[in-house]
């Protein structure tokens, strides 16, 4: 009986053990995922502030909450499953789908331009009379999920390439880990920054210090310019993240042109400025970004005008 007991707990010992190696390559992976992924995280945090701008103040973090769940089903119900699935059914399909969500995100990102160039606007805006703003509000948030459903899926699909070799089971619990921890990131982020006028509304009315007063009159007049900002750089994102996308799958998929000379303009410019360090490589990146922004506006073009022109498809709530 004694002997029975020392070899079960033996065997739980090294259970035990086993649990927490486990545990502890999870978190090495996800960690690495997850940096990989970042890139496309600062792009998400940019992009969606742009769906809340000129609401009341009331609505904003409502609709924040309600763009993050749908972000969370997005990733934990859409597309853990379905990229697990996909790779190991189907790895050849990710390059295309991916691809598909790129062109998606050109799309949204060179209707906006166009629209802000002088283009007819297509779907509901604030600055028109809006008869039923719940359904605007819901239309609105429908249009943040379906755009966090592309960064999404290119978050996950690159978190998925860094743990590959990994068993089926480990990688479910890293890409869960991932993309509950990149949402809690984006849109608590998000929150905050939308809300930093009304902290600096706060900090003037409750009459404290004059340093306090000083830094919420400085949030006060920073916070609208900072908005605006924000919704050009998250245009700039779509149009980077989309092009970049489709110059990354051209490359996987055997079109090597398109990516080559956006990676040799960033060589080049990395060499002209080798000498000053690392600002020749910051130039060089972001040389390769403008290059996939210009693909992704010119793509983006060409595909709204065949929705638009061709097809007469009217698309939703623009931000």
């Amino acid at each position: 009986m004694p002997t029975g007991l020392v070899a079960l707990l033996d065997d739980i010992a090294v259970i035990a053990r086993a649990a927490a190696a486990t545990i502890d390559d999870v978190g090495v992976a996800a960690a690495k995922a997850g940096s990989k992924a970042a890139g496309v995280v600062i792009d998400d945090a940019a992009v969606t502030p742009t769906y809340v701008t000129a609401f009341t103040p009331d609505r904003e973090l409502p609709i924040i909450w309600r763009i993050a769940k749908g972000s969370l089903f997005n990733k934990l119900v859409l597309l853990l499953p379905g990229a697990l699935a996909l790779s190991e059914l189907l790895p050849w399909a990710m390059v295309p789908l991916l691809m598909l969500g790129g062109l998606f995100l050109c799309y949204e990102g060179a209707e906006k331009v166009m629209e802000k160039l002088g283009a007819e606007e297509h779907g509901d805006t604030l600055d028109d009379p809006i008869t039923d703003m719940a359904e605007f509000e819901r239309e609105r948030v429908s249009g943040a999920v379906r755009t966090d459903l592309i960064l999404s899926a290119e978050i996950m699909a690159i978190a998925l390439a860094e743990i590959a070799d990994s068993p089926l089971f480990q990688r479910a619990v890293v890409l869960a880990i991932v993309g509950i921890a990149i949402t809690v990131l984006v849109y608590g982020a998000v929150a905050l920054i939308v809300k930093m006028d009304d902290i600096g509304l706060h900090l003037v009315e409750k009459r404290n210090t004059r340093t306090e007063q000083a830094i919420g009159r400085g949030l006060l007049h920073a916070m609208p310019r900072v908005l605006t900002v924000l919704s050009v750089v998250g245009t700039g994102a779509m149009l980077w993240v989309g092009g970049g996308i489709i110059l990354h799958g051209l490359e996987q998929l055997g079109v090597h042109g398109p990516a080559a000379l956006a990676h040799g303009a960033q060589h080049a410019v990395e060499n002209a400025i080798g000498a000053l360090g690392g600002v020749g490589g910051a130039l060089g990146w972001l040389i390769y970004a403008l290059a996939s922004a210009l693909v992704g506006l010119v793509l983006g073009w060409i595909t709204a005008l065949v929705v638009h022109k061709v097809f007469k498809i009217e698309t939703g709530a623009q931000a």
